[in-house]
């Protein structure tokens, strides 16, 4: 006779395997319950967002916990092939691994959060999401100028926090400085060129500056470093041309390109309205003079004529 459909239910490996997919629907369901609420009552949103991600990691975890309590009468008796799978799998899949740790240490290291702006895997960008394999980039640069978003949206392995250099924008210090050149011609009024950059300097980047020096401090106690100027600072050199000043400044890492925007223009009108004292450099070619030339028009003979021409006059 057949199998009938209750002695199928009444086999050991079938009943387990019912537990083990009725236990998996009740702990997601609870779980996924647990996050809905917790989301009506989290506002941060980076709270939120963390939140979330434990919690499905805890979801898997306790799946795989309720898998192995159910199957662990069998599992005592393939403890060695899980071992020589278990040798096989991890070489084949070494990658994954440690991508799995990279995202270990991403959570728990601080290397850097949602909103982070960071360098990863040759890769400028914020960061949007942070898998257990890959973090996700909303891409800076590449084709386009300054740290604006490009639109490509870049998924690198984890596993680039062991291999490269993590750059972080914005980890403990959400500031960057950054530098504006000024050419000034020699003969403008170098000493009122100075005053008009470090006024322009005060009120455009002057709240940043008192913002900056309060996370400064926090850097100094956390970190063996010195103790950096973040006021603006404004310095002079020469080339072989003009006189050059050096704007130096903070500004928040997300507003570089639209500082450096603000304070070309605001610099640019005050030295125009200056009335003549200051300028700014440029290079040009000026031709003030020529040699006068003389071309020999004979032909033959022994004293050809020579007319004196002058390069300047277009009327020959």
């Amino acid at each position: 006779m057949g199998t009938t459909f209750k002695d199928w239910l009444l086999d050991p490996v079938i009943q387990r395997v019912l537990m083990v997919v009725v236990g998996s629907v009740v702990v997601i369901v609870a779980f996924r319950l647990f996050a809905a609420y917790l989301s009506t009552r989290v506002h941060d949103t980076d709270t939120r967002y963390r939140t979330r991600k434990i919690i499905s990691a805890l979801q898997y975890l306790t799946v795989v916990f309720v898998t192995a309590v159910v199957f662990k009468d069998q599992l005592g008796g393939l403890t060695v092939a899980f071992g020589v799978a278990g040798a096989g799998i991890a070489f084949a899949l070494q990658e994954v691994i440690v991508s799995i740790a990279g995202w270990a240490a991403v959570s728990f290291g601080s290397y850097y959060r949602v909103g982070d702006r960071i360098e990863l895997g040759g890769v400028v960008g914020d960061v949007i999401d942070i898998g257990m394999l890959r973090t996700t980039l909303m891409e800076c640069g590449g084709w386009v100028r300054g740290d604006l978003y490009n639109g490509r949206i870049v998924r690198v392995a984890n596993s680039y926090v062991f291999k490269d250099p993590v750059v972080n924008y914005s980890a403990d210090f959400a500031f960057l400085w950054d530098e504006l050149e000024i050419p000034v011609t020699l003969d403008s009024d170098l000493a009122h060129a100075r005053t008009i950059i470090d006024e322009t300097l005060e009120q455009t980047v002057g709240d940043y500056a008192a913002g900056a020096e309060n996370a400064w401090k926090l850097m100094v106690t956390k970190y063996r470093i010195e103790d950096a100027r973040v006021r603006p600072l404004v310095t002079m050199g020469f080339n072989e041309n003009w006189a050059v000043f050096t704007a130096r400044y903070i500004v928040d890492f997300q507003r570089r390109r639209i500082t450096k925007d603000l304070l070309s223009t605001e610099i640019l009108d005050r030295f125009r309205a200056s009335e003549g004292r200051v300028s700014i450099a440029f290079g040009t070619l000026a031709i003030t003079d020529f040699p006068r030339l003389t071309v020999d028009t004979g032909n033959s003979g022994s004293n050809p004529s020579k007319t004196p021409i002058d390069p300047l006059d277009t009327r020959s």
